[in-house]
């Protein structure tokens, strides 16, 4: 098992930028998938990038060309660029982590807020 923090989230205005962090308590070199969901009030929870263990990433559609998913192995940390942000994006977002027939880990959450 592996646990995930998140960090950076916060209030920002609508066309701004944020970084999301997500450290993990060990290493993630052999994470199968890893990557960023949220959850806006009253709606389900929903991907928002993530990569596998090949490098393939995988973006919803409405954060396209404006959120980067990226990783870096030595600090065991993944990051959420988030750009050009909107009201719409606004929800609790959180860090999973899956390896095969072994664990599924979520971390606890950050707040992102975008005002209009």
């Amino acid at each position: 098992q592996v646990q995930l923090v998140e960090s950076g989230g916060g209030l920002v205005q609508a066309g701004g930028s944020l970084r999301l962090s997500c450290a993990a308590s060990g290493s993630i070199v052999s994470i199968n998938d890893m990557g960023w969901y949220r959850q806006a009030p009253g709606k389900q929870r929903e991907l928002v990038a993530t990569f596998t263990r090949g490098g393939i990433t995988n973006y919803a559609d409405s954060v396209k060309g404006r959120f980067t998913i990226s990783r870096d192995n030595a600090k065991n940390t993944v990051y959420l660029q988030m750009n050009s942000l909107k009201p719409e994006d606004t929800a609790v977002y959180y860090c999973r982590a899956i390896r095969y027939a072994d664990f599924d880990s979520w971390g606890q959450g950050t707040q992102v807020t975008v005002s209009s």
